[in-house]
């Protein structure tokens, strides 16, 4: 899941939005504890930034239509294309029983970023993670909107539940 902010003088009239990539991939490799166990791990995702869908929409002077789902879906386009963003990790750092790191770089439209998802494992193959990305850092100008006045926020926060299925659960 995608969560965005807005600010500016309109920002009342605008709505907090909650965006999920409903296409993606993503592959994890984890060694044995020989080779290094978890924290020798390599995880990499594809993401199709053409499937983005709303989700939700919190605040804003009026509820989320369909109608403006379907404008903020075609203006995402229009500032995102139908390319895909792609994660690969380059190191997994551990933090407790249940928690730790993933650091790596993510590339949207051609430009990569170091980023650092923070994760969980709340149960057994079951992991939960959050990072916050600036979208000025991949080249991306946040929306704008009523000449200005109601603006996106550059921080757009991520979260992700995976699970591994048995045969594929990190030890």
């Amino acid at each position: 899941m995608l969560k965005t902010g807005r600010a500016g003088l309109a920002a009342m009239a605008g709505h907090d939005l909650t965006l999920e990539i409903t296409s993606w991939s993503a592959q994890v490799e984890v060694p044995d504890e020989d080779a290094g166990g978890v924290t020798a791990a390599t995880v990499t995702a594809r993401l199709d930034l053409g499937s983005l869908a709303v989700r939700e929409g919190s605040g804003g002077a009026k509820p989320l239509s369909d109608s403006d789902r379907r404008d903020i879906k075609k203006t995402i386009g229009g500032i995102l294309g139908d390319g895909e963003a792609t994660f690969a990790s380059s190191r997994i750092v551990r933090s407790g029983a249940s928690g730790g790191a993933i650091e790596g770089t993510l590339t949207i439209k051609g430009k990569s970023q170091p980023v650092r998802l923070q994760v969980t494992e709340p149960q057994s193959g079951k992991y939960r993670g959050s990072a916050t990305i600036q979208q000025t850092a991949f080249g991306i100008k946040p929306y704008t909107g009523f000449f200005g006045a109601l603006k996106l926020k550059d921080e757009v926060g991520v979260e992700f539940e995976v699970e591994l299925h048995d045969d594929q659960a990190a030890s």
